[in-house]
């Protein structure tokens, strides 16, 4: 299976794959899930509203996209973006052949003050390499030209990366900017990412670090941001030896990497298993150093399916402190221009398909946002909480799929593993007959797919028809289902599908 990296690097590739009918339940498995009313077992940290990715910096000043962020923060409580670039000579913060004595941050106001405007922080991603400071011409070969190569010299990289932070603090205020976190590179361990070696890395990390805290040593700074969850014992321990400061750790993972580079053995899980894992690997490895108890932010990861998303936020609750899904919009055109509004199989990264129409991923975490901050007890594949005195509780049932996560779009079909269930909910404590409402979302149900489809699947839909796909992706109305006189209520699920039970005081 080819995974977001190797797609990367070859830039083509082809996938074969099935097709997923609607289930039909009356041959359902029958599965048990129980939710204690009464029984709450802590906090239930919303980690996936702490972030999520986008495409470069200077994509967040269109229209487009900050019509999606709008619509981000208002359904699912979105409270900061991360995005590549922000230093880019694509943003003329300082192209090589720039002969002016100072960098330009028009283009980073405009883009930080976006954010606020809307109501979310950035999560500042530190890159790519101003050319007036790299240390060769090698780009990313992507479709903007970014630097990729270490300084030139470590002291005019730190001199610059001061001067960035204390305009940051002129414009934004300290106070404001404390709140931020400041993230070394992406995805250094990837040559297409980042020409240098490790130790290149880590000398880089330390001149950054101890630049970020001259200005003002509250402010938030971290790393190594490796892809496959790679390098965290080594940054750590250089990191230790070397006395620096390490607010957070940040790393990204994906269900499709390498298993033997993670693990040490091919095919040792399942995807639906792979991302818990790691982290549960990660977690341990940062435990086991002086940096123990660190925010663990997982700054890349990603599925489009509403059951996995679920699946993967709770079993990482106790792990880490933030997951940021890539990415929000597709408004994204880091590998290729999107030809597609909607499309079958992989309709590209972003939650939010163009022209702001929701995807299930998008929906699954609106019905994320309206589970309460108390965990309540549950058995089974079952997400409880306690919003207020009422009880909001995400049920799903989890299928393996083994979409290739790279190239937005590349994929025509999805690849399922799954079957239909039917699910017997016992809510513990509940009277009997009580009413409860339920929301549904999976690939057809809160999924812009069936009325494109039913309008003969155009690439380039028409305005009218854009609205009809628009108002179809909404999440349908909640049912109102009544507990039977044991406190509990039968759902029929799709592979893939989720659930949200919501019952008032």
């Amino acid at each position: 299976m080819w995974n977001r990296r190797e797609l990367i690097g070859a830039g083509t590739a082809a996938f074969a794959a099935t097709s997923l009918g609607r289930p039909a339940f009356g041959q359902s498995a029958l599965e048990e899930v129980e939710i204690d009313l009464h029984r709450e077992v802590g906090p239930l940290d919303h980690i996936w509203s702490r972030c999520a990715g986008s495409d470069r910096a200077s994509v967040t000043m269109r229209e487009s996209w900050r019509r999606d962020l709008d619509r981000f923060v208002q359904e699912t409580g979105l409270e900061r973006v991360r995005f590549h670039g922000i230093l880019g000579d694509d943003m003329g913060v300082w192209p090589g052949g720039m002969r002016g004595p100072q960098p330009n941050f028009q283009n980073v106001d405009d883009v930080y003050d976006g954010l606020l405007a809307r109501g979310v922080q950035p999560f500042v991603e530190l890159s790519f390499m101003p050319g007036k400071l790299a240390s060769a011409k090698t780009k990313l070969n992507f479709t903007y030209d970014a630097n990729i190569t270490p300084p030139a010299s470590l002291d005019d990289w730190a001199n610059f990366i001061q001067t960035f932070t204390r305009h940051l603090i002129d414009r934004y205020g300290a106070k404001e900017v404390r709140q931020w976190y400041f993230e070394v590179w992406n995805e250094p361990n990837l040559r297409w990412f980042y020409t240098g070696t490790q130790q290149d890395y880590f000398a880089m990390y330390r001149a950054t670090a101890r630049a970020v805290k001259a200005v003002d040593p509250e402010i938030r700074v971290g790393g190594p941001s490796t892809a496959s969850v790679q390098w965290i014992p080594e940054f750590l321990a250089f990191c230790a030896a070397e006395k620096l400061p390490v607010d957070f750790i940040s790393t990204h993972i994906y269900a499709g990497d390498d298993q033997k580079e993670i693990f040490g053995q091919a095919d040792r899980y399942p995807h639906s298993q792979v991302i818990p894992a790691a982290l549960a690997q990660v977690r341990a490895q940062i435990d086991a150093t002086p940096y123990r108890a660190t925010q663990l932010w997982v700054s890349e990861w990603s599925s489009d399916s509403p059951a996995m998303i679920a699946h993967v936020l709770s079993q990482c609750l106790p792990h880490v402190h933030a997951m940021s899904q890539w990415a929000l919009s597709n408004v994204f055109e880091e590998i290729n221009f999107p030809n597609f509004i909607v499309k079958e199989g992989d309709g590209g990264w972003g939650m939010l398909a163009q022209r702001n129409i929701a995807r299930p991923s998008f929906n699954t975490y609106r019905l994320l946002h309206r589970l309460g901050d108390r965990r309540l007890q549950t058995t089974g594949p079952a997400l409880a909480s306690r919003p207020g005195k009422g009880m909001a509780a995400l049920v799903w049932n989890l299928a393996e799929v083994k979409q290739p996560s790279g190239i937005p779009g590349v994929a025509s079909k999805r690849i399922v593993e799954g079957s239909a269930k039917r699910y017997a909910v016992k809510l513990r404590g509940a009277r009997p007959g009580a009413a409860v409402k339920v929301s549904y979302v999976d690939q057809e149900r809160g999924s812009p797919l069936p009325k494109w489809r039913e309008l003969g699947s155009p690439q380039y839909p028409t305005r009218e028809q854009t609205d009809q796909i628009r108002r179809a992706a909404e999440i349908p109305a909640p049912e109102t289902r009544r507990l039977d006189r044991r406190g509990m209520l039968t759902l029929d699920l799709p592979p893939e599908g989720v659930a949200l039970i919501e019952m008032s005081a």
